[in-house]
């Protein structure tokens, strides 16, 4: 059995579908630099660790100043990725990348995080692709076509009853 969404579900999906997308071409860029491993390439200087506490559980980064190696681009308050308690301490300088998004650089090894960037934009286009096809089936069969007052007017023909005759 095929699942085919009714006309103003199509449409539903494809509004979601294209929201998603708008939020998530954005990172593509950054994305799939981090994954070739291309980017500026600079100094990260640490300057505090930033730490969120949960129930069992500690999340750490680092944030701290991003210098170019040609001294042209210097960011502050960014986060190294992969950082943690452990990996550094304050004024301490590390290689890094920077893949142009707005708060974050890697260290030289890069990162996994473009995994699910790519992985969600795919399937975010993969509904779209859904939803345009059910709109286009929908059109060729003539669905969404007919008009309410057509449908209301057939309703009752159809049930035997006659239109404006009273019982």
């Amino acid at each position: 059995m095929r699942f085919r969404p009714s006309p103003p579900m199509a449409v539903v999906l494809l509004l979601v579908a294209a929201l998603a997308l708008s939020w998530t071409l954005p990172g593509i860029g950054p994305a799939l630099r981090l994954a070739t491993g291309h980017g500026l390439r600079g100094t990260f200087t640490a300057q505090r660790l930033d730490c969120l506490r949960h129930p069992g559980h500690e999340s750490c980064a680092w944030t701290g100043a991003f210098r170019s190696r040609d001294g042209l681009v210097q960011r502050t308050e960014v986060t190294l990725a992969g950082s943690d308690r452990g990996t550094h301490r304050a004024g301490q300088r590390v290689e890094a990348v920077d893949v142009g998004l707005t708060n974050r650089v890697y260290g030289p090894g890069g990162s996994a995080e473009w995994v699910f960037t790519v992985l969600l934009a795919l399937a975010e286009l993969a509904l779209l692709a859904f939803a345009l096809t059910a709109i286009a089936g929908a059109i060729r069969r003539g669905e969404g076509t007919r008009s309410a007052a057509g449908a209301s007017r057939s309703a009752p023909a159809e049930c035997g009853g006659d239109v404006g005759q009273d019982r």
